[in-house]
């Protein structure tokens, strides 16, 4: 195993050490050797919605069937014009991004195929991916839960263990686990990778055309991929990246990142959400000059760390919501375990709620809330994953504040109010949604996110300077990223 990556040397015990996961998820699950041969079919909410086709195994006659279960026609993977948006499905995040892509690649006329790798069950890539998820949404829970085991251990595992450039070799070595899924691709088809595994793995198959998505502000080896050009969403990580800031593992670092292997693109957004960031906006200044209740919509991450976080935010608007002068939309995503945890919070706290798990009724609920009043508090639930995650997205549209710790979701045009971090790594998205002024600072205790929310029921300020200043970067390009990885990749 080489222990240089990018031109810089890291010790050969680093270098051993990060391989030890390839070779344990190697050892429990074996390796695919044989490449996927993969179609595509235009499946699921994803085609409805974007025209994003979805690849799966020629041989898989199950994942070619609709809902209904009906045979889907198959079609051969068409390189002209076309990319290829590969993720991993572990968290919200990366699908967020992966969707975000996909919408702006149709408003392109560009065709998308979406890869991603829990598809494809039953092999080696898929257990592998869903056991290491496991591990990393049980340790997110548990940062929430004890104090001592966030500050101590968890804060530095997602900061201190990514930065450093022994977890760049380890996701190089980790990839050769999911080589199979680009064995038989086009290998000039662009292709953009929202999480390193796929950019690696793409890599090592030979692939030419491959874009590594970075989603961090906070500067990570563990998203560098060697051979891909990089995309930031911000001036801070663009200086971040291309010098390796703090990256050093052992040796000094002698070598940057080349200039022609980065590039700042702005923050990723859907299309849908960019072209009505005027009319949004400006829907949520009228509901403040008509004294409606403020709505806030609470976004449950891919872990499900949040569920007592929200419990006690319906708990402190309590009033307010009596009142009418609060509303609550609560998206627990797919998290239905978490969700047990928190009806038992609201119920406790006689709390009632209306609940929509109907996915075609919540598409319903959302547009209808863009011209009526809405009141009390609504839950979302939906077993499929991309309701899950999309419903937010709908949501966001007709909310005044998203309350949401600062994932993926802190580069989102819409007033934001950031809760506890989980994870050091997503500090630097609150960073950024404070100084752009489209969020708030991270409220990290109790006191102070009551104080927020008190503060943004009874008064206007902050809701009013966060529109302004969403609308003044809509006007600089600062929510444009999807459109420039999109023409990065074609290029």
């Amino acid at each position: 195993m080489s222990n240089e990556i990018l031109g810089n040397e890291v010790s050969r015990f680093s270098a051993w050490k990060a391989g030890l996961a390839y070779k344990a998820c190697k050892k429990i699950f074996g390796e695919q050797e044989q490449g996927l041969d993969l179609v595509a079919v235009a499946k699921g909410e994803v085609y409805k919605d974007f025209k994003a086709m979805t690849l799966v195994c020629r041989d898989d006659l199950e994942a070619q069937k609709d809902d209904d279960g009906k045979p889907l026609k198959v079609y051969e993977v068409d390189p002209r014009n076309a990319l290829v948006i590969g993720t991993i499905r572990m968290g919200f995040g990366h699908w967020r991004i992966a969707i975000a892509l996909a919408s702006v690649a149709r408003s392109m006329n560009v065709r998308a195929y979406i890869l991603d790798f829990l598809s494809f069950t039953n092999t080696p890539i898929a257990k592998s991916i869903k056991f290491l998820e496991g591990l990393y949404n049980t340790f997110s829970r548990l940062s929430q839960k004890s104090k001592w085991f966030n500050n101590h251990i968890w804060e530095d595992v997602t900061s201190k263990a990514n930065a450093t450039l022994d977890s760049a070799i380890q996701n190089r070595e980790i990839s050769r686990l999911f080589t199979a899924a680009f064995k038989n691709l086009p290998k000039d088809i662009p292709l953009v990778a929202a999480h390193p595994w796929v950019g690696w793995s793409a890599l090592h198959c030979g692939m030419t055309n491959v874009v590594s998505m970075v989603p961090d502000n906070l500067p990570l080896a563990f998203w560098l991929v060697q051979g891909s050009l990089h995309t930031v969403q911000s001036p801070s990580a663009y200086m971040g990246y291309r010098a390796l800031l703090k990256m050093e593992k052992g040796s000094p670092i002698t070598k940057a990142l080349p200039s022609s292997d980065i590039i700042q693109t702005g923050h990723y957004v859907d299309y849908e959400l960019l072209k009505s960031v005027k009319s949004d906006c400006a829907a949520r200044l009228d509901r403040a000059k008509k004294g409606e209740g403020r709505r806030f919509l609470l976004t449950m991450g891919g872990a499900g760390a949040q569920a007592k976080k929200f419990g006690d935010i319906a708990k402190f608007c309590k009033k307010y919501i009596e009142e009418k002068r609060c509303t609550l939309l609560i998206n627990m995503g797919d998290h239905e375990g978490r969700w047990l945890v928190l009806k038992e919070l609201l119920e406790k706290a006689e709390i009632p709620y209306d609940m929509h798990s109907d996915w075609k009724a919540t598409k319903g609920f959302a547009k209808a809330a863009q011209k009526s009043e809405i009141s009390g508090v609504h839950i979302f639930l939906h077993k499929d994953f991309y309701a899950a995650v999309y419903c937010a997205n709908l949501l966001m549209r007709v909310c005044d504040f998203m309350v949401t710790k600062p994932s993926e979701l802190s580069f989102y045009p819409i007033p934001k109010l950031f809760i506890q971090r989980v994870g050091r790594h997503e500090a630097w998205g609150a960073i950024r949604g404070s100084e752009i002024g489209d969020g708030t600072k991270e409220a990290d205790e109790p006191q102070i996110l009551h104080r927020l929310l008190k503060m943004i029921i009874e008064e206007d300020d902050l809701l009013k300077m966060q529109v302004q200043n969403i609308l003044n970067n809509d006007k600089i390009g600062i929510y444009n990223g999807g459109y420039n990885v999109v023409q990065a990749a074609l290029k």
